[in-house]
């Protein structure tokens, strides 16, 4: 299972990234120790605290030729996540 989907890299989560905040979409039967340690071991860091959030798929309708077209978008897990003072999590070190 792989727990950490995709970091968030959003204008307020980028603006707390100064402070040593973090975000990250993480699979949604993820606990909070379980995310802990896959960041710990992914970016070699050390965290000191997690925080998680939980969104429910919001109902899309879209008309086209064929008619009404309805849905949910996904559901998906937040984790924010704060590590250590004096540690940084490079996400642009690959590009």
């Amino acid at each position: 299972m792989d727990i950490l989907k995709q970091p968030l890299i959003t204008e307020k989560i980028s603006a707390m990234n100064e402070r040593g905040i973090y975000g990250f979409i993480v699979d949604k039967t993820a606990k909070k120790p379980e995310i802990k340690n896959a960041v710990e071991q992914t970016y070699g860091v050390k965290v000191v605290s997690v925080r998680t959030m939980r969104y429910a798929g919001k109902r899309k309708t879209r008309y086209t030729k064929t008619g009404i077209v309805s849905g949910f978008t996904n559901a998906f897990k937040k984790a924010i996540v704060q590590v250590a003072d004096g540690e940084v999590i490079d996400f642009y070190g690959e590009i």
